[in-house]
């Protein structure tokens, strides 16, 4: 998996060659054993000592390394990878990320007071067909306590979905030939957004899910003005099991509104909201907004679609909190530890991605994104005689997911991020007994 990681990493300046090699070799490691402690993922105690020794760089004076230098090559292949694209989305949320009860200096609060821990707040950019990109922006940050007065110090955190769009914009101006949109959920519904968009001319479309149900300016609330128009019609999809709940079909009808506001902005409120829920299930109801006009249905089908599409970013954060269980990391200041979220976020993405084009391009050559010994290995692993020719990619895939439990059963549909993650660390171990037998052998 060394390839990946060269792509990925091997742009990056960090002032010594020697860690550029480190942060190649770290990432391929993190990736072969995303759930592995660093000790656990590293080939001994000479690598676990540089790995730490890397780390260590943030809190050196003479050559202070940052996770944006560490993150800015991935951003850059990222850009690359948009260009290809007439049409991205680019997803925006935060996590927080909860190191309570260890000894780490620079934490913050998180939601209670008492909890110690920091936010991360990525750009995620996907396609409308849930192909994962990589990250092009992010921000790190511990909450300052609150003072006596109830306030908090420091930037106001709404800032941050600002300030994301304004890089998304700046992005879009560098591409104009591919369309990019903002994808935010309610903590983005904030009308100084809307207007710093409006400002700049709107270089990059915008769609977020309201929380405001805002006063027109002619009188009434925006939801129910939206729900007093005709309806435009109806969409339907398959919703996929989760948070404990089956797969099901959801019908929607949908609404469409424009409305004006001062100072010149103008957004189109669209709300879609389930019709025939099944028995003892909340009807499920979007409200977005959005400056793109809504003229008929199917222009509305298309936001629907591209908002569903903000999923992918919460299986970023899983993939990254519960795949490669960065709180757990043992790291003793939080210049460190963002390091090492820096190097896990594209490590997840990568197993986000491996994911998604097992379903997207099944029928891609599978060596253009493991090496041979990994291919080869997924088969024997499942007692399986490998090919000749190489694989297309969605069966190495799922033999990587059986590895992890996935059942492959007739119905199973496609395998989830766990199980492919579970599946990556058992043909790891695989790779690593064929390079000492091969090693053996050749010393024979």
């Amino acid at each position: 998996m060394a390839d990946w990681a060269e792509g990925e990493f091997g742009a990056a300046s960090l002032g010594d060659k020697r860690l550029t090699l480190r942060l190649i070799k770290l990432a391929t490691r993190f990736a072969e054993q995303p759930t592995a402690s660093i000790p656990g993922a590293c080939g001994g105690a000479a690598e676990t000592k540089a790995a730490y020794r890397f780390f260590d760089q943030a809190n050196e004076d003479q050559r202070e390394l940052s996770w944006e230098a560490i993150l800015q090559p991935h951003m850059d292949s990222t850009t690359a990878r948009m260009r290809a694209h007439p049409v991205v989305l680019c997803l925006q949320d935060t996590t927080e990320l909860d190191f309570n009860g260890q000894d780490m200096d620079g934490l913050g609060p998180l939601s209670y007071e008492a909890q110690r821990g920091m936010y991360v707040h990525p750009t995620y950019v996907v396609t409308p067909q849930r192909e994962p990109l990589g990250v092009i922006d992010a921000w790190m940050w511990a909450r300052q306590p609150k003072a006596p007065d109830g306030t908090r110090p420091g930037v106001c955190e709404s800032q941050r979905w600002i300030e994301g769009y304004e890089r998304v914009a700046e992005s879009a101006a560098d591409m104009p030939d591919t369309r990019l949109v903002y994808v935010a959920d309610r903590e983005a519904d904030i009308l100084a957004l809307m207007q710093r968009a409006h400002a700049l001319g709107t270089p990059a479309d915008w769609l977020i899910r309201a929380q405001h149900n805002r006063c027109l300016p002619e009188g009434g609330k925006l939801w129910a003005a939206t729900c007093a128009q005709d309806p435009l019609g109806e969409i339907e999809f398959t919703l996929a099991s989760r948070h404990g709940q089956a797969e099901r079909t959801v019908r929607q009808q949908l609404w469409a509104h424009a409305v004006d506001f001062p100072a010149g902005l103008r957004f189109t409120c669209v709300i879609a909201r389930e019709v025939d829920a099944p028995a003892g299930v909340k009807p499920l109801e979007w409200r977005l907004i959005t400056n793109r006009p809504v003229l008929k249905l199917e222009s509305a089908v298309e936001l629907i679609d591209w908002y569903r599409c903000r999923w992918e970013i919460e299986t970023l954060f899983h993939v990254l909190k519960n795949g490669c269980r960065v709180e757990a990391l043992q790291l003793d200041s939080v210049a460190k530890l963002e390091l090492a979220l820096a190097l896990y976020l594209v490590v997840s993405w990568r197993i986000a991605h491996l994911v998604r084009i097992g379903r997207i391009h099944p029928n891609l050559p599978a060596d253009l994104f493991f090496d041979q010994t990994e291919w080869t290995g997924a088969y024997v692993l499942n007692r399986k005689k490998p090919p000749k020719q190489t694989p297309p990619v969605r069966d190495v895939v799922r033999l990587i997911a059986q590895l992890g439990g996935f059942l492959a059963r007739k119905g199973d549909g496609e395998p989830g991020v766990k199980s492919l993650w579970l599946g990556m660390t058992r043909l790891r171990d695989y790779a690593i007994t064929v390079a000492h037998l091969q090693a053996h052998k050749e010393a024979s």
